[in-house]
């Protein structure tokens, strides 16, 4: 896949379990026939084996992941039945009672509220800040302590958006950016050295309003680490919702362009009519 646009990566991605169909088959079974018992014993104590139990891996959501780690350049990625649900299992996965997280504050709601309401009863202090005010991520970070470092960008709802050079360059810490709302088509954090990229796929990668899922892409290690936790957690993705989301995959290219330009016309609309009093969509020049 290397040196192909993302367009063409779109269209393409995602074929390995296929056999040869452009499109990819759905495999709607949560379980697998094995050889033998020690076939058996051999997959449940592998790392995301693929025809096993649906719940530790199956291959049309690995199909799905393969999509997703090809767009974003990635050596893996990881679904997950919700945009929340790759939060909540990617936060728990890498943070104890005791460490420590710093987040923006203009975050997606639900993002927001895990933070402030689920990682305190287990111990995981946070520190939030103004992710539009250069260094602030990293003068928030405790040598020794930070585990994580969390962004959002652009950010839910207000667009505000966040530098990634900055966000790549802190070390220590681990560095995930919700990528939601630009997809890959308009950005890719790990260029920049994030460790972790994450989405809410149920948005504009699913794209048709038929499919929940959320994923995150990086390092192999460091997606495979996640996954052992995200067995556990149990929110695992359908293969029914992964099957209409590497659908819409294919489309995204044209989709992103269209989205962004409709946006773009509307925010100016928005933005010369006298019954308005701001706009913000990072389109536009006065966007900060």
């Amino acid at each position: 896949m290397d040196g192909l646009s993302n367009e063409t990566q779109a269209a393409i991605a995602g074929r390995e379990q296929a056999g040869g169909s452009l499109a990819s088959p759905l495999w709607a079974t949560t379980a697998f026939s094995s050889a033998d018992p020690g076939d058996a014993a051999r997959a449940a104590g592998s790392t995301r084996p693929q025809r096993f139990y649906t719940r530790y891996g199956n291959p049309t959501i690995n199909a799905f992941e393969e999509a997703v780690a090809a767009l974003e350049g990635a050596e893996s990625a990881l679904a997950f039945g919700s945009g929340m649900g790759a939060i909540a299992s990617t936060v728990m996965a890498l943070c104890s009672q005791g460490d420590h997280i710093v987040a923006q504050r203009q975050l997606y709601g639900g993002t927001l509220f895990f933070l402030q309401t689920v990682c305190p009863r287990f111990g995981i202090e946070v520190s939030l800040v103004d992710a539009t005010q250069p260094g602030a991520f990293r003068e928030a970070v405790r040598p020794g302590r930070t585990m994580l470092v969390l962004a959002e960008t652009p950010a839910n709802p207000r667009l505000g958006v966040s530098d990634l050079e900055e966000i790549g360059s802190i070390r220590g810490p681990f560095t995930v950016v919700d990528s939601t709302f630009a997809t890959p088509m308009v950005q890719r954090p790990l260029q920049f050295g994030v460790s972790l990229v994450l989405h809410s796929a149920t948005k504009a990668i699913g794209g048709h309003n038929d499919a929940t899922l959320g994923v995150i892409a990086g390092e192999r290690d460091l997606v495979d680490a996640v996954w052992g936790y995200a067995t556990l957690h149990g929110s695992v993705a359908s293969p029914f919702d992964s099957w209409n989301a590497l659908r819409g995959i294919r489309t995204l290219g044209v989709r992103i362009e269209r989205m962004s330009s409709t946006a773009l016309a509307i925010a100016r609309f928005l933005e010369s009519h006298p019954a308005v009093m701001s706009v913000s969509y990072p389109g536009l020049e006065s966007h900060p």
